[in-house]
């Protein structure tokens, strides 16, 4: 019983990590940005840092963020390092709030009612 219970703590813990990793990363224009421009086709560090005014260094941190949170894959080609977004770790993060979805689904429900009855 003591280690189904440790287990589970374990899983929470585990998940709470990346959810607040993913969350971090997103919390970031820039990153956001990033995650847009490579959503449709992998692109290279300096291809992702060209429209940025910032140096490739800076950019780089920003993908290091992303690729913690699961976000981005790396892949060789060569000598060049191409980019591509893992859509499916957004996954974990609509999952949390889906759960968050139901309370203001209901209050703009509430809303609609109330708007109805005041025509």
């Amino acid at each position: 019983m003591e280690f189904s219970v440790l287990l589970f703590n374990s899983m929470v813990e585990l998940t709470a990590d990346s959810l607040d990793l993913l969350f971090h990363a997103l919390a970031d224009g820039t990153r956001r940005s990033i995650i847009k421009r490579i959503a449709s086709k992998s692109l290279s560090v300096s291809e992702i840092a060209r429209p940025f005014r910032m140096s490739l260094a800076a950019v780089s941190k920003h993908l290091k963020v992303l690729e913690r949170a699961g976000l981005i894959r790396r892949e060789k080609q060569g000598t060049t390092y191409l980019m591509s977004l893992n859509a499916e770790a957004l996954l974990s993060a609509e999952e949390w709030l889906a759960h968050y979805r139901q309370y203001w689904e209901g209050r703009l429900d509430a809303l609609q009612n109330l708007l109805e009855k005041e025509q």
